[in-house]
């Protein structure tokens, strides 16, 4: 059954009508991912929050009566409530009330399905729900069910501080375990020039992965369709092995919680050679998204020079790309997807040098390893060893070291 619900947000002084109303148009997608139906947008203006019940009790009292008018359930605020304002708010409305955070970690509820992003789920939940623990749990009974009810909530009602804490113990010790065997999947493909995509969700970063490897990601018009990183061999000829990351999506207002908990998960665009930030340029509001997951990007500790923009749907956007080092591409026609090709060789390639190398006929292993990491300009046979002109990848200088026969190196491919 589908749950009617109410979008309720706030307009204060340094915000602009119309940025309070694109926030509600993103919170009402999200409450149609969770799958509510949205019968009414609420926004309400104040010089600050109340304290008491965040909207004033005007407007929570104006709220209930469209509540009732439109038989919803549930209303959901755009920004994080306090568990005194929710409990206030479920007073006076009648209804279930919830947050941004918690709808949003709803939604993820959901979408986990491996035992990683379960895991990551089921904690930041936990985390979220510790500091709001009351004895008024009954909202949160498997009966009442509906939005904001999912993974772990059904069972808070029995659960005291002491279990929820222990419970993060263990989640927390499952997630290091998870994190390790991460770590030795990133050192076997140590040798591999890795490229992440990322950025606000629905941008289209699993149809992008899906052209730059011939994928299968699954590729939908919803938010937060990716919970976990997917890699796979680059379909096209690069200078060595390339792996291409999909990873989650960001979003306004994430939760710190879940943020915190897919640090594991987004350790992989840490870790990137590349990070691809794909932006959906036909967004009316596309520069905001940029804005969100720069701030991210940020916070993970992504270095700015290792981040190329990608402008993804030109095909629908009528904005032209101005931005020094970006690409403007469409993931879906594959409009101009050779040119981010070419881009990224040009960022692999910046990252080696061209050397001069003499490899004895009795190393074959070594000529071998050179073919797969490396690029190849010349190669003669001679009597006592292989002359070979190769790009190759400065972490693998050292190893061909000793086989050098030029002083000078090109830093430069040619």
């Amino acid at each position: 059954m589908i749950e009617n619900v109410i979008a309720a947000g706030l307009l204060l002084p340094e915000s602009s009508r119309s940025a309070a109303e694109e926030h509600l148009d993103e919170l009402e997608k999200l409450i149609e991912t969770a799958g509510g139906n949205v019968v009414a947008k609420v926004l309400a203006r104040r010089v600050a929050p109340d304290p008491a019940t965040f909207v004033g009790k005007g407007k929570a009292e104006e709220i209930k009566a469209i509540a009732g008018h439109h038989d919803a359930t549930l209303v959901v605020f755009d920004d994080d409530l306090g568990p005194a304002q929710v409990r206030n708010l479920e007073k006076i409305i009648g209804t279930k009330v919830i947050d941004r955070s918690g709808l949003i970690l709803d939604i993820f509820a959901g979408r986990a399905r491996s035992r990683e992003a379960r895991t990551q789920v089921e904690l930041a939940q936990l985390e979220y729900t510790l500091p709001r623990l009351t004895r008024a749990w009954t909202h949160l009974e498997r009966q009442a069910g509906g939005i904001g009810t999912r993974g772990v909530g059904e069972t808070q009602i029995e659960l005291d501080r002491r279990i929820i804490r222990n419970r993060i113990a263990h989640l927390k010790e499952e997630l290091r375990k998870i994190e390790r065997t991460r770590e030795t999947q990133r050192k076997a493909r140590s040798g591999a020039f890795t490229v992440a995509l990322v950025g606000y969700t629905n941008a289209g970063k699993s149809t992008l992965f899906n052209q730059l490897t011939r994928g299968g990601a699954t590729a939908v018009d919803k938010l937060f369709a990716t919970l976990d990183a997917k890699s796979q061999r680059a379909a096209f000829e690069m200078p060595r092995e390339t792996v291409v990351i999909d990873t989650v999506g960001f979003i306004r207002k994430l939760p710190h919680n879940l943020v915190a908990s897919f640090r594991s998960t987004m350790e992989e665009a840490v870790a990137a050679d590349l990070v691809l930030h794909v932006i959906d340029v036909s967004h009316p509001h596309y520069e905001e998204q940029r804005t969100v997951a720069e701030e991210v990007l940020r916070e993970l500790g992504v270095p700015a020079e290792r981040v190329m923009e990608v402008y993804n749907k030109v095909d629908r956007a009528e904005t032209m790309i101005r931005r020094k080092g970006a690409v403007g591409v469409s993931a879906l026609t594959g409009k101009n997807i050779d040119k981010l090709v070419e881009a990224i060789r040009d960022r692999e390639l910046a990252g080696g040098e061209v050397v001069q190398l003499a490899i004895p006929h009795g190393e074959p292993r070594l000529l071998a390893q050179l073919h797969e990491v490396g690029v190849i300009h010349e190669q003669k046979n001679m009597e006592d060893a292989t002359e070979v002109t190769a790009w190759l990848p400065r972490e693998m200088l050292a190893a061909y070291q000793p086989f050098t026969t030029a002083r000078d190196r090109y830093h430069k491919a040619v």
